[in-house]
């Protein structure tokens, strides 16, 4: 039995909708092919499924074992163009492939002047709708029928398309380049998370100056500010300056507010920029414009012309769900966040096939904070050890790193001494491994292995020495980002107050006002 996550013909069926499998019959049976009966036997067996096995297949006598895998690919093959040919009209993209497959249809068929045609049009609709990629395709395409459709205007008509060609290449380096910027601080991010030095500060700083340099800002359209404004965030965010990630965040939804049609052609774009537009409030602690931001990005993916399909649902969960948590935690109100735990892991099964591991542990981390400031520490532990027991998670070893601290203060809570020293003694190793024991580590693990040998008069000095201690870290660049994963000064403040955090947290959010 194979695994059905490995199977992509078994994946692709179990996507499907109930119209796009009617659609899809419908198309099968207009096929007159000697496989015909036996691809949409298969195509039956495989919907009706649990999970991927070969033996119902092989059974059914409808194909050996040896002609499995054509048939799949033949089956796979199918399957996308019966969606293809009933994809939804008002897709820009799709209306310009389209055009362009017309041309080139009448183009082969000798019909010069009816194929210009076509693309001039297509050309000036890509261009209103910044599909700048698609526009330089198609200005190639009429040199390539210029150069063999003579007219008296011909010499014009070149300088003309070779002047387009040039400032559509231009603009597609420019947006080529940054976006190559982006991704590539984008994966900085995931693989070792905030600078620790001013050695990786100044690291980041010019290798993002030079990726920059001779880019001229004038000439910027729609998706050269965008590609800027998201290169310019994952420099802000692995800086730790968060007041410049708001700043560029802010500029990236804007310019979708600005552009209302390229919020519902470029949806995934427009999701993400709210979302690190809120990581950044969130961030900053701005509770007021945080809960604004939220409520306008829920409406608009509630508008009828947003673009519904599996990838933007999956999307809209994974950043709505994960800022709705991230409201509770600025708020302090964690009683009141527990109604969206049991949702979240419902959906997490549903999009289960869209999300990859390293939100799903976000989302696992931040449900232990919930139960961490609801004092159900049961939960918290279990929600953690999820983190902590996954093999696989290679990436943002920041969340594993802050896991382990937060499972050592649960257990602490738990009055969970007896093996607190074997796991401080794990945790340590651990840090030291990642390379990744900086001072408020250090401090939390020295703090925690202290506390059983002090008598009980002494520990509330203890907290409120290691409290003074906490609030100069947070002060320093390489440090405060501990303090944006585990609230450890309102944790303290807790025991020495003797109150819930979650009161002390709310406390502190009443305070602020922006």
């Amino acid at each position: 039995m194979a695994n059905h996550q490995k199977d992509f013909l078994f994946v692709l069926i179990k996507s499907l909708s109930k119209s796009e499998k009617r659609q899809f019959k419908i198309f099968a049976s207009r096929l007159e092919t000697s496989s015909n009966t036996k691809f949409i036997e298969l195509f039956n067996i495989l919907d009706k499924s649990e999970v991927y096995d070969e033996k119902p297949i092989l059974k059914s006598g409808i194909i050996k074992k040896v002609q499995l895998s054509n048939l799949k690919s033949y089956l796979y093959k199918q399957i996308l163009v019966s969606i293809r040919l009933n994809i939804p009209s008002q897709n820009i993209r799709y209306q310009l492939r389209e055009q362009i497959d017309f041309a080139t249809i009448l183009y082969n068929k000798g019909l010069y002047k009816q194929s210009l045609k076509i693309l001039d049009k297509t050309k000036i609709l890509a261009l209103e709708n910044d599909e700048k990629y698609m526009a330089f395709e198609i200005v190639e395409f009429e040199k390539l029928i210029e150069s063999q459709y003579i007219t008296r205007s011909i010499q014009g008509r070149a300088d003309e398309l070779v002047i387009q060609a040039k400032e559509l290449n231009y603009r597609n380096t420019i947006s080529s380049k940054l976006s190559n910027l982006s991704l590539q601080l984008y994966g900085m991010m995931l693989k070792t998370g905030y600078v620790k030095s001013d050695e990786e500060y100044n690291y980041i700083e010019d290798y993002f100056n030079k990726h920059i340099s001779k880019i001229d800002k004038d000439k910027f359209g729609f998706r050269e500010k965008y590609w800027f404004y998201n290169a310019n965030l994952w420099r802000s965010f692995l800086l730790q300056d968060f007041l410049a990630s708001y700043k560029y965040a802010y500029k990236w939804v804007t310019l979708f507010y600005d552009n209302p049609n390229m919020i519902f052609l470029n949806p995934v774009f427009f999701i993400k920029g709210n979302h690190y537009l809120l990581e950044s409030l969130f961030m900053l602690k701005y509770k007021t414009k945080f809960k604004k931001y939220l409520y306008l990005l829920e409406e608009t993916i509630a508008d009828p012309r947003f673009p519904v399909n599996d990838n933007i649902s999956s999307l809209s969960f994974l950043y709505l769900y994960n800022n709705k948590l991230n409201y509770h935690i600025l708020e302090g109100s964690f009683d009141e966040s527990e109604y969206l735990i049991p949702e979240i892991l419902e959906k997490i099964k549903i999009h289960s096939e869209h999300l990859d591991e390293h939100h799903e542990m976000m989302f696992y981390y931040k449900i232990a904070c919930i139960y961490f400031g609801t004092e159900k520490y049961a939960g918290s532990i279990y929600y953690l050890e999820k983190i902590i027991n996954n093999k696989n998670l290679i990436m943002r070893e920041d969340l594993m790193c802050f896991a382990r601290l937060l499972y050592l203060i649960v257990h602490f809570e738990m009055g969970k001494d007896f093996n607190l020293e074997s796991q401080l003694k794990s945790t340590y190793k651990f840090l030291l491994k990642m390379n990744d024991l900086h001072e408020v580590q250090k401090e939390i693990i020295r703090f925690l292995k202290n506390l059983n040998t002090l008598y009980p008069g002494d520990i509330k000095k203890e907290f409120i020495k290691m409290r003074e201690r906490f609030i100069e870290l947070e002060k320093n660049t390489y440090e405060k980002r501990a303090f944006l994963y585990l609230d450890i000064i309102s944790w303290l403040e807790s025991k020495i107050e003797n109150r819930r955090i979650s009161d002390i947290m709310r406390e502190k959010a009443k305070l602020i006002n922006r």
